[in-house]
């Protein structure tokens, strides 16, 4: 996801031009719309010369902010059309994704689910789509933590999460009724860091430890 040249403009810059309604005082009140000097424009609810209840903000990059605000500030529901392709739809607070909401990545992946502070948080589920994949569950700051459930197209693995990748004791189910119990070790295989929002995963090597019965497929070592 990018929020890169997504920042709105204050309101009353000397340069810009506003036409629409005002208070007593003069301040931008009731409806109006905003041209900014580096092309932005807003149109929309102000209220004592803040933006303040439902606006739609135009970025001169192409990017598009339709929704609720609140003494200038994203508030409330709100939908985000971000300059690389993705998009936010839903519950907003002080300028930033929280609540819930469903992001559409540049990729067509797709997130739904809690969020805080900008980040996944909390319940959630995410989907890729070019292998069909679904991840549900918990998701601490942006990354799958704790108890969560991958369903591939034949089997479904559930267990415990570590930096978006299954760490520790879990089990898969496939759909022919069979299962298998074991945990996932990290192997010695390491990833380079990277500055890409989009879900890595870095191999571990699935231990059996338990069959309660015969299983014909096998998960493989490495995960994903």
């Amino acid at each position: 996801m990018s929020d890169v040249g997504s920042d709105e403009l204050d309101e009353g810059s000397p340069d810009g031009r506003y036409e629409g309604d005002r208070n007593e005082e003069g301040e931008r009140h009731g409806f109006g719309k905003a041209f900014f000097p580096n092309g932005d424009m807003y149109e929309g609810d102000y209220k004592n010369g803040m933006r303040h209840g439902q606006g739609t903000y135009r970025f001169c990059n192409g990017a598009r902010y339709i929704g609720g605000y609140y003494q200038n500030r994203k508030h409330e529901q709100g939908v985000f059309y971000y300059p690389d392709g993705s998009k936010y739809e839903g519950s907003w607070l002080e300028d930033l994704r929280h609540g819930h909401g469903i992001y559409t990545y540049p990729n067509g992946d797709t997130y739904v689910g809690e969020w805080q502070s900008n980040k996944r948080h909390g319940q959630g589920l995410y989907h890729y789509k070019d292998t069909g994949v679904k991840y549900t569950g918990t998701w601490v700051n942006g990354s799958m933590e704790l108890i969560g459930e991958y369903v591939f197209p034949n089997c479904r693995y559930k267990g415990n999460f570590v930096n978006n990748q299954p760490q520790g004791a879990g089990s898969y189910v496939f759909d022919h009724g069979y299962e298998q119990h074991g945990e996932y070790q990290l192997t010695e295989q390491l990833l380079s860091e990277t500055e890409s929002d989009e879900l890595a995963t870095i191999p571990v090597k699935w231990i059996p430890t338990h069959v309660p019965s015969s299983i014909p497929l096998d998960p493989g070592n490495e995960f994903m």
